[in-house]
């Protein structure tokens, strides 16, 4: 594993600790460095907090001192409390949808859900839950910066203006990039597989309804979702409209202790037992089988791509509009195929947060090239096949705004926003109680706030 990946996941398995450690008194004993209002601010939030801005200082920021991250979680604190008395909400399927997109990340970087449960001792859906505090207050965070700052613009002009003060020894230099895209197939599992799937869990239902076998003992033994199966399936209590719709649906139309017939989502093949409701949450266990793509399955998918390679080096079709119609990766088909780096955003991939073997493959190609189907693990495990897209290289340089224009229109854009939040910080904190440990006294940001 990467040093970065090492780190971040130190960073998420610190958030989940912090989540749990406040709802168990007993375990740890942290200290409280600053309150704004119904906010506060633990010593080992900003620990996590200070780590992680130093994995992510960009090129043109100040330098990340203790100082800086220790004001911005105070603004977060007091956007949070602010968000509070607004009424400023998010909901739950946003929560939802972060939670799983973290999940499959760190899936994807580790291996499998087997490896990272195995790596914490704890399912997915037990990390989710200690996780979901932290991932709902940063949501609304950004949703109370997006009102603060979301018509804040960086115009060309002031672009070059941001550019032309920053002094020329202070300019950053910049390793190789590349601009790259690929088109993801996943492999379309036949119908005589699906059938086969299915019947083995008719199977299995027969045995639960009419022989008497147990529910729970059957999802240890078969069920494939290696979150709840060694819960004897169960799932815990969940919301109307936070599972797919096949499986609330079939859920619903249960009574306590009922199975339904078997379903399909986008998960695979269920059954679903229904062990309780009590209002609008809704609590079941289930038993899931996937079924599994063959070799001539995967055949179709390496073959579907080389037509389509055939047909972009050709120029018959663009390779955006291919990415656009056919890939099945969410995440980039609207950009066109077109991967981003996680740290900044931009189109240009630094050499060394890419794959080690893309990147050795690129430096024997030429740009404009599309390579042949090689395979290719999505981010939650999925097996698929994919086609990159070798767009362009821009060799080690000093920061320039012909290369790097978008990477200083950002940081531009960044400084003008925290000014705008430091406007708006500075005319908010008379309208909420704020006090701090005296450690952090000589923050800027901080003066004429009461001190603990």
């Amino acid at each position: 594993m990467s040093r970065t990946f090492i780190i971040s996941l130190y960073i998420f398995f610190q958030y989940t600790l912090l989540t749990f450690s406040q709802g168990q008194e007993s375990i740890i004993l942290d200290k409280i460095i600053a309150k704004v209002d119904n906010q506060i601010l633990l010593k080992s939030e900003y620990d996590v907090a200070y780590i992680q801005a130093l994995q992510n200082e960009r090129s043109f920021e100040y330098k990340i001192t203790p100082c800086k991250v220790f004001e911005t979680l105070i603004v977060n604190k007091l956007m949070l409390a602010k968000a509070e008395i607004d009424s400023v909400v998010v909901e739950e399927k946003q929560v939802d949808a972060q939670l799983d997109r973290r999940m499959e990340y760190f899936i994807g970087q580790i291996g499998s859900k087997e490896k990272l449960e195995a790596y914490y001792g704890k399912s997915i859906n037990q990390l989710k839950t200690e996780l979901r505090k932290q991932v709902k207050e940063q949501l609304v965070a950004q949703k109370m910066q997006e009102t603060i700052t979301g018509k804040v613009k960086a115009t060309p002009g002031e672009v070059k203006k941001f550019f032309s003060e920053i002094p020329l020894d202070s300019l950053p230099y910049f390793s190789k990039e590349y601009e790259i895209g690929h088109i993801v197939k996943i492999p379309t599992v036949n119908k005589n597989i699906k059938m086969v799937t299915r019947k083995k869990l008719e199977n299995i239902r027969e045995m639960i309804v009419n022989q008497g076998e147990d529910f729970a003992k059957l999802a240890l033994e078969f069920s494939e979702d290696p979150g709840s199966s060694r819960n004897g399936g169960e799932l815990g209590y969940f919301k109307k409209g936070e599972l797919v719709p096949e499986y609330e649906a079939a859920a619903l139309a249960l009574k306590p202790g009922q199975t339904s017939p078997v379903i399909e989502s986008q998960f695979g093949f269920h059954i679903i037992q229904l062990i309780d409701r009590r209002g609008n949450e809704f609590n079941t266990r289930h038993i899931l089988i996937k079924p599994a793509a063959g070799d001539t399955d995967f055949d179709s998918a390496e073959s579907f791509l080389d037509s389509l390679r055939t047909l972009i080096m050709k120029d018959s079709i663009t390779f955006q509009k291919a990415a656009k119609t056919h890939s099945d990766d969410k995440a980039t088909k609207e950009a066109g195929g077109m991967l981003t780096d996680r740290n900044t955003n931009s189109f240009k991939i630094p050499a060394e947060n890419m794959d080690p073997l893309l990147s050795f493959m690129l430096d024997s190609m030429k740009a404009g090239i599309v390579t042949k189907p090689i395979v290719y693990r999505m981010e939650d495990g999925t097996e698929a096949y994919r086609i990159v897209y070798f767009k362009s290289v821009t060799q080690p340089h000093q920061a320039n705004l012909v290369d790097d224009y978008q990477k200083i229109q950002q940081a531009c854009l960044q400084e003008k926003k925290n000014k705008v939040i430091n406007k708006w910080f500075n005319k908010s904190k008379s309208e909420v109680f704020i006090s701090v440990d005296p450690e952090y006294k000589d923050c800027e940001v901080l003066q004429g706030v009461q001190l603990n």
